[in-house]
């Protein structure tokens, strides 16, 4: 089978724990790439993060940025699809955090918005503050979520809710059940992500290669949890990382190594670059 399309998630996956992208993996990207290859990082993470990381591999394609709720196109420089959250939602939503005293922030596509609750937020910040000053991804820190909904109105894409007890965010995502017009989903074991009703990577990637004029038996997936699965059951092959979830092995056709052993270059030089 010839691939004309390769999806990549970037944390767990083509980063490696250091939050880089490897010798190995960066040169595989670019020779699938020479090859015609449409390479297409799909991140749960804010569109000036995707952007970054596409620009600076020399990819210069689409991404698929925020779960799936933005595709953009980096040579046409425009965005091909959006699906944000309704304004209403997203305050049921912050209330529901408020209540449950769950840490949270939410992002347009280039600004986090930081719920500022003590040392937890000011911590958060530090630790990544260096990474989004690089990546251009702006920083709102508030007292008041209502300041915020109401008056500068962002278009919010995606919250994510934090807390490293499984039992709190069991609880919660079951509480976030009851709100209408939501998709909910996780990339990591502390978290919880929440987009606008039909927003995951699989939509986006379904509605960017009928754009391309490819046929998902043509495309590859490439992930590590739970956020991939939408796209793991589009895609002609899936591929799980080793480091994956336990919830992706039943989505995934092969595992390839960890994102610490270069598992994306593997994978797309035995399966993809070798095929050709």
């Amino acid at each position: 089978m010839k691939y004309k399309l390769i999806a990549i998630d970037m944390d767990g996956t083509l980063l490696n724990s250091e939050r880089k992208v490897s010798y190995k993996n960066r040169n595989a990207l670019l020779r699938a790439k020479k090859k015609g290859i449409h390479i297409v990082l799909s991140t749960g993470r804010i569109l000036s993060s995707a952007l970054y990381f596409s620009r600076n591999l020399g990819l210069n394609n689409h991404v698929i940025a925020c779960n799936g709720a933005l595709i953009y196109c980096l040579k046409g420089q425009d965005f091909i699809y959006e699906n944000s959250m309704d304004v209403n939602t997203a305050k049921e939503i912050v209330e529901l955090a408020e209540r449950n005293s769950i840490y949270y922030y939410f992002y347009d596509k280039y600004t986090f918005y930081l719920r500022k609750c003590g040392s937890e937020s000011f911590d958060y910040y530090k630790y990544y503050e260096k990474d989004w000053v690089k990546q251009g991804i702006e920083i709102e820190i508030f007292k008041n979520p209502m300041d915020i909904l109401e008056h500068n109105r962002p278009t919010i894409y995606k919250f994510v809710f934090i807390d490293e007890s499984g039992d709190k965010l069991l609880n919660f995502r079951e509480k976030l059940k009851q709100i209408k017009g939501i998709s909910i989903s996780s990339s990591w074991y502390n978290n919880i992500e929440v987009m606008s009703e039909g927003v995951s990577k699989g939509t986006a990637l379904e509605y960017l290669i009928k754009e391309l004029n490819i046929a998902a038996s043509e495309v590859v997936a490439i992930g590590d949890n739970e956020n991939d699965i939408s796209m793991f059951k589009v895609a002609g092959l899936a591929i799980g990382m080793k480091n994956g979830t336990v919830d992706i092995k039943d989505y995934v056709d092969i595992i390839t190594d960890t994102n610490d052993e270069d598992g994306v270059a593997k994978a797309i030089e035995k399966y993809v670059i070798n095929q050709l």
